[in-house]
């Protein structure tokens, strides 16, 4: 079964940004956000790509400096998880989780405190 092909970078920001559109939650100061998480899922993707080509095994002997072999988790799929991990933080800064989304949308509908002072003047102004 032959792999995909990992997306790049430009494609997961197009995507990340459709997302956020379609959740109402898109900013275009969000911009710099949604590059740094399109770079993750790129890394990841990549991380994946070469966990695959391995051979797909979870656990891989590895022999340290002494000489001694272990069993360890395969490096390649403890990267794809910590940047798993790290995207996840993202998706819900970017209110693409349902907690994330349910924080952005209470902080909108919160009504903002009223100034004093600039209720006052726009009540002289007119």
């Amino acid at each position: 079964m032959a792999s995909k092909k990992p997306w790049n970078k430009r494609k997961w920001a197009k995507v990340i940004t459709e997302n956020c559109k379609s959740v109402g939650t898109y900013r275009e100061s969000f911009v710099p956000v949604i590059d740094s998480l399109a770079g993750i899922l790129e890394n990841r993707d990549k991380a994946l790509e070469t966990f695959e080509q391995s051979g797909g095994n979870i656990l891989v002997k590895h022999t340290n400096k002494s000489g001694a072999t272990n069993i360890e988790q395969n490096p390649a799929l403890r990267m794809a998880n910590d940047l798993n991990r790290d995207a996840l933080a993202y998706w819900r800064d970017l209110g693409l989780t349902p907690a994330g989304l349910k924080k952005i949308n209470e902080a909108a509908l919160k009504p903002q405190k009223r100034n004093a002072l600039t209720e006052a003047l726009k009540d002289l102004g007119g």
